[in-house]
């Protein structure tokens, strides 16, 4: 079954130079069923991995650009008047897809933010007196552009505890750079085929269900998640001043999920804390809240959380 999984990136690597641990972290959460926010400078490939990795899937792809003008039906869809038949139609929005992308959602206000969030958590529509149930696979790829400062609505805490993974990608390599000018002035770009079906993609979820998590890292995760709510009890006394609210319960059901994903596409049945470390800041580093006092003096989620990693013991 790896074999699919190496087929899928290398279809989606015929356009898109670089960026692994993008598309590395977009199967994960796709496999996994769950959702990926995205934080990182325009021009980074954002749209271009997910609309070919939709393709590489042969999946639907729909992309949604948020504004401060955004209303939640130019998501969802409305009830249409239509004065021929002197009744109402529905005329579905994007959301009814495979793939969504959400390009800049915290450009658009908290009752856009909130109408898409539901959907993620509950899969399903309501529109008028019809309630459409999504049809599966349901993927949602939300960026955040760290440029943009003015005129934007930041996703509150609870919000974005809905997301299974938090990606910040940064630029490509020069050599990496150089590569991608190459082939877009050359217009030597190849077309990307669908390499799996529906019944592959349902094999592969079956797959990572049954990798092995022995019991001392089953532990040792929950250790992690626990030493971010009470650093006291793991000698990061420094720490408490720092976190106002420790990683949600959600983290520890996502990241069971997503080492099984991390030790599959690594090729291995079973999950190491490798596989965990490896993914612990994109699962926890949305979902950790700061104090004021660590906002102050310029501390992220992300040394907190690579503290946690460096202080719980590894079984």
């Amino acid at each position: 079954m790896i074999s699919k999984i190496v087929s899928i990136k290398n279809e989606v690597a015929k356009v898109v130079v670089g960026q692994e641990k993008m598309v590395d972290s977009l199967l994960i959460a796709f496999l996994c069923e769950g959702h990926i926010l995205i934080e990182g400078v325009p021009g980074l490939a954002k749209t271009t991995t997910v609309n070919a990795l939709a393709k590489a899937l042969g999946l639907n792809f729909k992309r949604a650009q948020f504004t401060p003008d955004l209303l939640p039906s130019d998501i969802l869809g409305a009830e249409i008047y239509d004065p021929q038949n002197n009744s109402f139609k529905i005329k579905k929005g994007p959301i009814f897809t495979n793939l969504l992308l959400a390009d800049e959602i915290n450009r658009a206000p908290a009752k856009v933010q909130s109408a898409l969030l539901e959907v993620m958590q509950e899969k399903q529509v309501t529109l008028g007196d019809t309630t459409f149930k999504l049809k599966p696979p349901f993927f949602v790829m939300a960026t955040q552009n760290p440029v943009e400062q003015e005129g934007v609505y930041q996703l509150p805490e609870a919000q974005l505890d809905r997301f299974m993974l938090k990606l910040i990608i940064g630029y490509n390599t020069k050599e990496q750079e150089l590569e991608i000018a190459r082939r877009i002035s050359s217009g030597k770009i190849e077309e990307i085929q669908a390499v799996v079906s529906p019944e592959d993609l349902d094999a592969l979820k079956d797959a990572i269900k049954n990798i092995h998590v022995d019991e001392q890292v089953e532990e040792y995760m929950i250790e992690l998640v626990n030493a971010t709510r009470y650093p006291e009890e793991y000698g990061l006394d420094a720490l408490k001043n720092y976190i106002q609210f420790g990683a949600s319960p959600r983290v520890s059901i996502d990241m069971f999920k997503a080492v099984k994903a991390m030790a599959f596409m690594r090729g291995k049945d079973f999950v190491t804390p490798v596989d965990v470390a490896y993914i612990a800041k994109e699962l926890m580093r949305h979902r950790i809240v700061l104090t004021y006092e660590a906002e102050a003096e310029g501390i992220t989620t992300d040394q907190i959380i690579q503290q946690v990693l460096e202080t719980v013991a590894i079984p």
